[in-house]
């Protein structure tokens, strides 16, 4: 991590295949999100402040939260960005020279190996491990799967567009309307030596409490049941289908509905969706953080000068 989070906000992109994608997903949680870009932008964003001054000195508490090794913003940021990259790395040389608002997937199957089932129930129920630990540790709290799943009923802006994201790309698209029971049951099948060879899993697994790779599984089939209940009011509550999902990804590239599978294995190499809206969640955080002692140290030195003025009316007066 040797970048600052005003550089990593400063340099997330205005528009790529990941917005275009998060864009389209839009219909699922209207309004909630909106790409602002720059470290500046996203400081009177959260906050609402306009004086300069004031913003820079909210922005320096904030690049001094990040940089400090006694918090966890780095490490909950390099989960963000390691659970992606695991999912894009193969492949995304290819199609790097591709990427534009309008792709014809179908140039591409070639150059595509859909995942098995196994193996996407296991990305899905990682990237939902990722959020659980990355939501405690931003919030200071041990990781705690009950404080989790209680949080998800509060989840705005770029938490519950990740969140949308998850269900529609990760879960119903490659694994089709019964995912979540599908993705349980290949869960409750898995054993200890499917999970080390999983490559997401090696890239993530230092983090996953358990201790044993049997418990770290073990983990992880807990944290995926206890938010079936979420995620199946999630699909019911706004209609999500495969096809509607579909229809809308229409809008920014050509595709088949009879290669969803081919779908999901461009979308895991083309975006990276948890890095970019990681990066906005971890920066949000840090700001508010920081207006909040900011605004603290405003009040502390406005009250020290009152003081002051007092005493030297009381010297005054004698």
């Amino acid at each position: 991590m040797n970048q600052s989070i005003s550089r990593l906000v400063d340099n997330l992109p205005s528009s790529s295949m990941t917005v275009y994608m998060l864009r389209s997903l839009d219909y699922v949680v209207p309004g909630e999100w909106q790409n602002v870009v720059g470290f500046e932008n996203t400081i009177r964003a959260v906050t609402g402040v306009t004086d300069k001054d004031l913003i820079e000195e909210i922005g320096e508490r904030a690049i001094a939260l990040y940089n400090d090794p006694t918090q966890s913003y780095q490490q909950t940021l390099w989960l963000y960005q390691t659970i992606d990259r695991a999912d894009s790395a193969i492949g995304a040389a290819a199609l790097a020279n591709k990427v534009g608002e309008k792709i014809s997937f179908l140039n591409f199957l070639n150059q595509l190996t859909p995942k098995a089932d196994t193996v996407q129930a296991i990305d899905l129920s990682l990237k939902l491990v990722v959020e659980l630990i990355a939501f405690c540790r931003l919030h200071g709290i041990p990781t705690s799967i009950e404080a989790f799943r209680t949080s998800l009923g509060n989840y705005h802006n770029e938490s519950i567009m990740r969140m949308a994201a998850l269900v529609a790309v990760d879960g119903l698209i490659p694994l089709g309307p019964n995912f979540i029971l599908k993705a349980q049951s290949i869960l409750s099948q898995v054993n200890p030596s499917q999970l080390e060879g999983n490559t997401t899993y090696q890239s993530i697994n230092s983090a996953i409490p358990g201790g044993t790779t049997a418990g770290k599984l073990g983990f992880i089939g807990e944290s995926f049941a206890s938010v079936n209940g979420w995620m199946n009011n999630f699909v019911a509550s706004r209609g999500l289908t495969q096809e509607n999902v579909l229809g809308h990804l229409q809008q920014f590239m050509n595709t088949a509905d009879s290669k969803l599978d081919y779908l999901a294995a461009f979308l895991d190499m083309s975006t990276n969706y948890y890095e970019h809206t990681g990066t906005q969640t971890v920066a949000r955080n840090l700001i508010l953080r920081a207006a909040e002692q900011t605004e603290g140290k405003g009040k502390d030195k406005k009250k020290k000068h009152k003081d002051k003025e007092k005493e030297k009316g009381k010297k005054k007066k004698d």
